[in-house]
C-alpha cells in the first residue's frame, strides 16, 4: 500500500510524521543503493541493498500500524498494534545505524531519518496517552 498525505487519513501529527518518515526513507533507500551500484561491481549480495530496503518496509508500516490502532474499541487489540509500533521503530534505528557503517555518500542522510524518528518516538508517548 502506498501513503501518501493526500488520503483522506487522520491528519494527527504522529500519522503525520510516520508519512514524513516513510518519504524520508524511501528517498534515501534510493540514494543508497544508487551510489553503491555505482562504487561496487558486486553489489547483488551486499547488506546495505537489505538494509536499505528494510527501512523501506519498516517505515512503510508505521501509518498503517497507527491507524489499526485508533480504530480497535478495545484497549487489548490496540497494544498489539502499539508494541507492534514500537519494534518497527526500534528496528528501524537500528538498520540506520547498520547503514552508517558503509561507506556512501548518502549516509549523510540517515542523522536526518533518526533525528526525526526521535521526533517520532515523543510524538508516539504524547499519543500512547490520547489512546
Amino acid at each position: 500500500m502506498k501513503l501518501t498525505a493526500t488520503h483522506n487519513f487522520p491528519k494527527s501529527p504522529i500519522y503525520n510524521k510516520a508519512i514524513e518518515i516513510f518519504m524520508l526513507s524511501r528517498n534515501i533507500s534510493s540514494y543508497l543503493v544508487e551510489d553503491f551500484n555505482s562504487r561496487s561491481a558486486e553489489h547483488i549480495d551486499h547488506p546495505v541493498i537489505y538494509f536499505s530496503g528494510d527501512i523501506i518496509q519498516q517505515s512503510n508500516s508505521l501509518a498503517p500500524e497507527i491507524l489499526k490502532a485508533e480504530s480497535k474499541p478495545f484497549q487489548e487489540d490496540r497494544f498489539k498494534h502499539i508494541a507492534s509500533l514500537e519494534k518497527l521503530t526500534t528496528s528501524l534505528t537500528i538498520n540506520c545505524e547498520r547503514l552508517e557503517k558503509f561507506p556512501s555518500n548518502g549516509k549523510d542522510f540517515l542523522p536526518i531519518l533518526k533525528k526525526e524518528l526521535k521526533k517520532f518516538r515523543k510524538l508516539q508517548r504524547k499519543w500512547l496517552m490520547t489512546l
